[in-house]
Formats: structure tokens, C-alpha cells, sequence
């Protein structure tokens, strides 16, 4: 679907919505049906940020939570850990718009691509990835419809990306995908596997879900130094 044709073919504001996911209207940016890859640099630059994807013309902002940003930081942590030992590509987080399609912005909350997918050495130069990377992350956050993580995934793999994690803080499971219809479930005593992707690497879940605590400093949990 090219640029705009979602707004063009919808009827009414509701329809639009229906066909991003049944997203809530407070997460759609002006303008509607006719904004470009400007417009989510511009926001995302902006004083007041915001990270929106780019969908056919219509800008969706991302739905994500305190809980579910430090989960993915976490995540991405440990990609980066294992990237040390393994020069095979780059992570990156959850401000980086990747480019999936022309017309097709998407934001990860963090995600791995792999050196030869990168071809283009001034890559970090330009303000959008133009490499389809090789694993995606979402960290499911209350504002998350299925719908919209649905059309999400279809996305990701009409795009090329190998593997893909849904994280569910709530239920304290994740659902990892090698295509949008194979997927495998991980309980909270499982661990997020890196495949063919990231071979070797093994995320437990119940490690990753264990949100940081303060270590000892001779500070109490709620003690303000005076």
C-alpha cells in the first residue's frame, strides 16, 4: 500500500483506526493520510519528542511505559554484551526508526542487524536505518492492541527480519517468531534463544524481567542525600 492510500480508502477516522489495529485516536499525529518521513524526523527531533511510525501516510505514535523501556534497554544490554564477543552487527534502541519499506517507518524497542545487511558506510550519518534488521523486539506495552501487534509482525517479515520477540511484562512470558505463523511460547523459567540469528545466545526471561534494583551505597530506597 503505497503513501496515503490508507487514509484515501478509509471512510471515516474510525476506519483508519481499524486498520492500524484499532489503535485509540490519541496516538495519531497530524498531518493524516499525507505525512512523510520528514514529519518523523521532525517530531522525533523536536523539543517536545515523540517517536511515531510512519504507516501509509498516517503517523502513529508508540505506545510504551517506564517498565517497558528499562525492559528493553536491559535487553539490548545483553545483545550488546554478546556483540563484544561476537562481531556479527549492531543493536540499537528503541529511538531508532528503521526503514522497512519506502513509505513503511517502524520503531523497534530494540532490535540486531547484522553487518552485511549495513551497505552503506556513512549509515550512522543518515536519520532513518535503510537496513532491514535481523531481529526485532516489542516490549507489549496496556496501550498495545493485537491488531496492531499483528499487522506489526506482518510487517517485520514481508521486510525480511529472521526472528522477532514479543515481550509481555504482565504475564511475564514471550512469544518468539520465526515467521508470522511459527512461533514458539517461553514461560518465565524459559529463556529468549538467539537461533541462527545470534548463535549461542541464550536470554533467561526471568533474568530479563527482573526489573534493576539499587545496589548497596550506603543509601536507603527512598533517602535523598541532605
Amino acid at each position: 500500500m503505497a503513501t496515503g492510500v490508507l487514509a484515501k480508502r478509509s471512510r471515516s477516522l474510525a476506519e483508519v483506526l481499524h486498520r492500524l489495529g484499532d489503535i485509540p485516536v490519541e496516538r495519531i499525529r497530524l498531518p493524516i493520510g499525507s505525512a512523510t518521513e520528514a514529519d518523523v524526523i521532525r517530531l522525533l527531533d523536536g523539543d517536545d519528542k515523540h517517536i511515531c511510525e510512519l504507516i501509509d501516510g498516517v503517523l502513529v505514535e508508540k505506545d510504551m511505559g517506564w517498565r517497558e523501556s528499562v525492559i528493553a534497554v536491559q535487553c539490548g544490554r545483553h545483545i550488546a554484551n554478546y556483540l563484544d564477543e561476537h562481531d556479527l552487527g549492531i543493536v540499537f534502541g528503541t529511538d531508532g526508526p528503521v526503514r522497512l519499506r519506502r513509505g513503511r517507518i517502524r520503531f523497534p524497542d530494540t532490535g540486531f542487524v547484522s553487518w552485511d545487511r549495513i551497505t552503506d558506510d556513512d549509515y550512522l550519518e543518515h536519520p532513518i536505518l535503510d537496513a532491514v534488521p535481523n531481529l526485532t523486539i516489542e516490549v507489549i506495552s496496556k496501550g498495545n492492541t493485537p491488531r496492531e501487534m499483528a499487522l506489526k509482525l506482518r510487517d517485520y517479515f514481508r521486510a525480511g527480519v529472521q526472528l522477532v520477540w514479543y515481550i509481555y511484562p504482565k504475564t511475564e512470558t514471550a512469544l518468539a517468531y520465526t515467521s508470522p505463523t511459527a512461533k514458539k511460547e517461553i514461560l518465565i523459567d524459559g529463556s529468549l534463544d538467539g537461533g541462527k540469528v545470534l548463535p549461542g545466545f541464550s536470554l533467561p526471561l526471568r533474568k530479563l524481567l527482573a526489573l534493576p534494583r539499587r545496589r548497596g551505597n550506603g543509601r536507603q530506597r527512598g533517602n535523598g542525600s541532605r
